[in-house]
């Protein structure tokens, strides 16, 4: 036995060094449960993300659960999504890596490049720190391995859209209010979160726990009840669908019985919660080629594409310490997740491993502590494909606050925008910028060369040829 956990830690000291430790007598390690739900914008709940923009939360839909939760924790008015599709966004949040290094760049795509059973996921670290981690996940996967593979010793399997009641046939059902007790699986997948946390409580074990939800990705599916209310409430300017508010708020209410169950149980005091969305939230219902002001209004556009509204998202945490009630103005994105949960579990992650995300531990306990240490600068978020209910044009973007800059690969287009300023991102400075301009398109090039991302070539669209056939890159 000793022999086996000298050459596993041997292993695991050529990626990491090795940092499992000897848990003390009176020393427990912390839970985690991380919620994501899918394709819920910035502005999607009636949490306001940024104290200063009274438009960063709804003006329709009510999610009071929520507000509880941040009222307790802190809220992120800078958090992205890895990718403003779900997949890669999935892949980044697992591995700490962002989809560009991982190839792994759009729904659909082939993966057999990636090496699933890589000693890189947030179970097997945490299992690192302390063997008697549990890991369970339940509902959207969107991963193609068994969440085995990863380290879950629980799980829904392989699950996506299709598992959750979305309709591939019939893309007019999508928009369509749809009735169900448990719509999206929402109260069905709880109950299985709800019963871990039970078990979990029985063998007195830390766990990790990811809860997926289908929601609210369409179709659009609430409880009759729920539909009525906003049905008989005034919509707001920019949100106006009653049966997509509605599913946000049995979504809420899942969230609700959650938090509820974890309380009950004595475990809310040594429990990590974050909430946040794989993506932004779909503009216009149904998607349109051409619009003016979408639902993510006061951001850019949305699902899709990498401007604002397609990668800024809610993000809440909540937990032991956190400084309860406040907004972090630190940029954060889905590869510093597993860096962080490493760095509250007690364990390090070393610059030499081959992740992009640092740990925003700091943030949590310090007002805008804003410091965190990754192995290449910026945000970098990559669209080598062409969308046809999208922008239709190949990008990439990078954020290195307050900048951002977007690059179009069909002309090399470069925009620039100063996003403390112009979070609208309508004020184009590219032209008056010159230094900062090169600055940022270097930042970008570089890192997308240092990690062979995927190169758009004529043709790319987000839904043909493997990374194989792809055969272009940076």
């Amino acid at each position: 036995m000793g022999r086996v956990l000298i050459l596993g830690c041997l292993f695991f000291s050529l990626i990491f060094g090795c940092n499992a430790r000897k848990i003390k007598p009176n020393e427990t390690s912390p839970n985690f449960i991380l919620i994501l739900t899918d394709d819920q914008g910035w502005n999607g709940t009636s949490v306001q993300m940024m104290d200063a923009e009274p438009q960063s939360k709804s003006d329709y839909h009510e999610t009071p659960n929520l507000e509880s939760l941040a009222e307790r924790g802190m809220h992120f008015s800078s958090a992205y999504a890895s990718a403003p599709v779900c997949s890669p966004s999935r892949y980044s949040i697992q591995f700490g890596q962002t989809p560009a290094r991982l190839q792994m760049i759009r729904v659909g795509m082939n993966t057999d490049h990636i090496n699933h059973q890589r000693p890189i996921s947030i179970p097997k670290l945490l299992k690192n720190i302390n063997s008697n981690y549990t890991a369970a996940h339940f509902g959207k996967w969107g991963i193609d391995a068994h969440p085995s593979e990863l380290g879950y010793d629980e799980s829904d399997g392989i699950t996506g859209n299709k598992e959750g009641g979305f309709d591939y046939k019939n893309h007019q059902r999508q928009w369509r209010n749809n009735s169900s007790e448990d719509p999206k699986k929402i109260f069905s997948t709880t109950k299985k979160a709800t019963d871990f946390l039970e078990r979990q409580a029985n063998s007195k074990r830390p766990f990790f726990l990811q809860v997926s939800h289908y929601a609210v990705h369409s179709d659009i599916m609430m409880r009759k009840a729920t539909l009525n209310k906003y049905q008989n409430k005034a919509k707001g300017a920019y949100q106006k669908h009653a049966g997509f508010a509605a599913m946000t708020e049995d979504l809420d209410t899942g969230l609700g019985i959650l938090l509820k169950k974890l309380k009950a149980l004595g475990l809310e005091k040594n429990t990590y919660i974050i909430y946040t969305s794989d993506n932004g939230a779909v503009p216009i219902m149904p998607p349109r080629s051409k619009y003016k002001k979408g639902s993510n209004f006061p951001l850019s556009r949305g699902k899709w594409d990498a401007l604002e509204g397609g990668i800024r998202v809610p993000f809440v945490v909540a937990g032991p310490k956190i400084l309860a009630g406040q907004e972090s103005k630190t940029p954060i994105t889905f590869s510093d997740l597993l860096p962080t949960l490493i760095d509250l579990a007690g364990g390090e992650l070393p610059l030499k491993a081959q992740l992009d995300g640092g740990s925003f531990k700091n943030s949590l306990f310090k007002i805008n502590k804003s410091k965190i240490n990754r192995p290449s600068k910026g945000l970098i978020f990559h669209v080598p494909y062409e969308n046809g209910i999208a922008l239709k044009r190949a990008h990439s973007s990078v954020i290195f606050p307050p900048y951002k800059l977007i690059k179009f690969y069909d002309n090399n287009e470069l925009s620039l925008y100063n996003l403390d300023r112009d979070i609208m991102e309508q004020n184009d400075i590219a032209l008056s910028n010159p230094t900062t301009l090169k600055f940022m398109e270097d930042l970008l090039d570089t890192y997308l060369k240092t990690v062979k991302a995927p190169k758009w070539k004529p043709g790319l669209t987000w839904k043909s040829g493997s990374v194989e056939t792809i055969n272009s890159f940076h």
